[in-house]
C-alpha cells in the first residue's frame, strides 16, 4: 500500500483525471456520469474508489490523478471517518490544490451541526476547498459537476495563468475562531 502521488506520471494532452472517493457509493456514480456529460472541450476520465489506498495491481496503467474529491455524507458518521482515514494515503503534494471535499445533506435537519463543523475544520486544516452539494435533485448534481469541473481544469493545468495552489488559496475553507461556540443567536 503506497501513497498516491500527484507528479509520479506525466499528464495527458487535453486530459483531466478525477478520483471520486466515497464510502457508500450513493452519489458517486451519478456525479461521475454528469461530470463526463457536461465537459465537451477536454477529455475527462473519472475513477471511482470506496477508499484509499488504491489497489497496487493497476498502478502502472493508472493515469495521473489531477484531483481527488472526497464525498462525505453528513448523515453518515462512517463517511467522514472513511475520508479521514483515506487522507493518510495521499502524498503531501496533493494538498497543494489537488484535493477537495464535497459534502451532501448539509441542509438536512437530522444531521448534527457538529458533523459539518468537523468537516469544515478538516478542510480548513488541510487548506482544501469544501463544496456543498444537493444529491437528491438532477439540478444539484449538475451544479456540483460544474463546480468540480472548474476546479479540475485548474488542477490539471488546463487553464492558462492559474494553478491548483493559487486556486486553493482563493477557495480554501476557513473556520471562524468562534466556531466552537455553537451560539447562533
Amino acid at each position: 500500500m503506497s501513497l498516491l502521488k500527484p507528479f509520479s506520471k506525466l499528464p495527458g494532452l487535453n486530459t483531466a483525471n478525477i478520483l471520486l472517493v466515497e464510502n457508500e457509493e450513493q452519489f458517486q456514480q451519478k456525479l461521475a456520469d454528469t461530470v463526463v456529460l457536461q465537459e465537451k472541450t477536454v477529455n475527462v476520465n473519472v475513477r471511482l474508489a470506496r477508499s484509499l489506498p488504491l489497489p497496487m495491481e493497476n498502478e502502472e496503467s493508472r493515469p495521473r490523478i489531477d484531483l481527488v474529491v472526497f464525498i462525505i455524507h453528513l448523515t453518515s458518521e462512517l463517511s467522514f471517518q472513511s475520508a479521514e482515514t483515506s487522507l493518510n494515503y495521499l502524498d503531501p503534494g496533493y494538498f497543494q490544490g489537488k484535493v477537495c471535499f464535497l459534502v451532501t445533506s448539509a441542509r438536512n435537519v437530522s444531521v448534527p451541526p457538529e458533523r459539518l463543523v468537523s468537516v469544515r475544520k478538516l478542510a480548513a486544516s488541510l487548506h482544501c476547498p469544501l463544496l456543498c452539494a444537493e444529491d437528491q435533485t438532477p439540478e444539484g448534481v449538475t451544479t456540483a459537476a460544474h463546480r468540480l469541473l472548474a476546479i479540475l481544469k485548474v488542477a490539471a493545468g488546463l487553464v492558462p495563468m492559474a494553478t491548483g495552489l493559487y486556486l486553493s488559496t482563493l477557495t480554501r475553507c476557513t473556520v471562524p475562531s468562534d466556531i466552537d461556540q455553537q451560539n447562533f443567536e
